[in-house]
């Protein structure tokens, strides 16, 4: 693991952890309570320059690339899974402008997403369409030279409630090609966005709809060529969602070896702690094992992006076999912690709600799997971290900037 980080990545992880504990931890109950999306806390993690791990320097940002966001996601979502799926949400937004912006996008949209006042979205889902992601209905329709009027309902939309702005992709044409992807504010007439649903987990963090009902937008406001809205939407989705859910999945696991490893040293069976009986000392090793597997996977994935090399199947293995891990893991602790697991306000409880909202965003097990074996079997298809590789230069990147623990926070 060593070969993996630097001494800056451990900088940060110690920064990102004393965050999580000073700031994320005590809004936790309120959350777990009310399930309300918590804007105070998004804008808390925008404010601390993170969302900008994999922005360039030129344009403001860390240039700490995809380890070091994996770092990130991870610290936070040990002590929170909503709060590492906001921060891994908005990081997802910037792959579009990254991947596809103009020279004019990046310099207008990147310096303010890393100084914390834009949390980006990418916007591809409809409750009919989620992997099959040509099969979504929302349109774009060109009304004059330099405007489109955009019509439809985007659904699952990760930081759905917090401003974007949103990288919306939507139909323009027919076939493959009938694709295109556009930058919407979160202030633009027509953008309506409805009362956040009742989520199963990750309370706290906004995963909901946004409805465009006629919403003009110029061409300027365009990503990408007209046609290249897939390209948008899986490139996002395989470089950037995959590997930030793999991070989150990661943090839970985390979690769940460290709730379940203090609960049987305190319980008591039989005159000693419950960590003394045979069988449970296996189900905790089989934790830990999933935990040292998933971190190796999570972080070779990431580190082959920084150094530039080809690596779409480490990445959809690094999420399919993480996020198992997880679910695997949060059921074993709950099991270990038995009734007392239950309680409302049990960590366990949340970490294995949490974890079963992580299997489908970025495509379920079963698109994981036929992409793996598309690999082995065929038709083969040029891959995207070769496409678009971002080998990070050697040498340290600037800290993000730190609110100090107890500062006040943003409304």
């Amino acid at each position: 693991m060593t070969d993996f980080f630097t001494d800056a990545h451990d900088r940060l992880r110690t920064q990102v952890a004393g965050f999580a504990a000073a700031e994320v931890a005590p809004r936790i109950d309120h959350m777990e309570r009310t399930g309300d999306v918590d804007t105070g806390l998004a804008r808390l993690i925008a404010a601390q320059g993170w969302i900008g791990a994999t922005i360039p320097r030129e344009h403001a940002g860390m240039g700490a690339g995809h380890v070091a966001k994996t770092v990130i996601i991870e610290e936070l979502s040990r002590v929170s899974a909503a709060a590492g799926a906001i921060a891994q949400a908005s990081q997802l937004g910037v792959a579009k402008l990254l991947h596809f912006g103009t020279a004019e996008q990046k310099q207008e949209w990147l310096p303010r997403i890393t100084g914390g006042s834009l949390l980006p979205t990418i916007a591809v889902t409809e409750h009919g369409s989620g992997s099959h992601v040509l099969g979504m209905k929302s349109t774009g329709e060109q009304t004059g030279r330099n405007t489109w009027r955009l019509t439809g309902r985007k659904a699952w939309i990760g930081n759905s409630h917090l401003g974007g702005p949103h990288g919306v992709v939507v139909r323009t044409g027919p076939g493959t090609r009938g694709l295109t992807a556009f930058l919407v504010e979160g202030d633009r007439p027509g953008l309506h966005i409805p009362p956040h649903p009742t989520m199963l987990g990750l309370h706290g963090f906004a995963f909901g709809e946004l409805h465009l009902d006629g919403v003009l937008i110029p061409d300027a406001n365009r990503i990408g060529e007209v046609g290249e809205g897939l390209d948008v939407a899986y490139s996002s989705s395989i470089l950037y969602g995959r590997p930030n859910l793999t991070a989150v999945a990661l943090g839970i696991i985390r979690a769940a070896v460290d709730h379940t490893s203090t609960h049987v040293l305190d319980r008591r069976r039989y005159d000693g702690p419950l960590a003394d009986l045979p069988t449970i000392r296996e189900r905790i090793g089989g934790m830990e094992g999933r935990l040292v597997t998933s971190r190796l996977t999570a972080y070779h994935a990431a580190a082959s992006l920084d150094r530039g090399l080809p690596c779409d199947p480490d990445l959809m293995n690094a999420k399919h076999g993480t996020t198992n891990a997880a679910m695997t893991s949060v059921r074993e602790g709950l099991e270990i912690h038995g009734a007392a697991g239950l309680v409302a306000g049990q960590p366990i409880a949340r970490l294995y709600r949490d974890a079963a909202c992580l299997r489908a965003p970025a495509g379920t097990d079963a698109v994981q799997l036929h992409r793996l074996a598309s690999r082995t079997l065929g038709p083969h298809h040029p891959e995207w971290s070769a496409r678009f590789p971002t080998p990070v230069t050697s040498g340290p990147y600037h800290p993000a900037r730190t609110r100090p623990a107890g500062a006040a926070v943003p409304a």
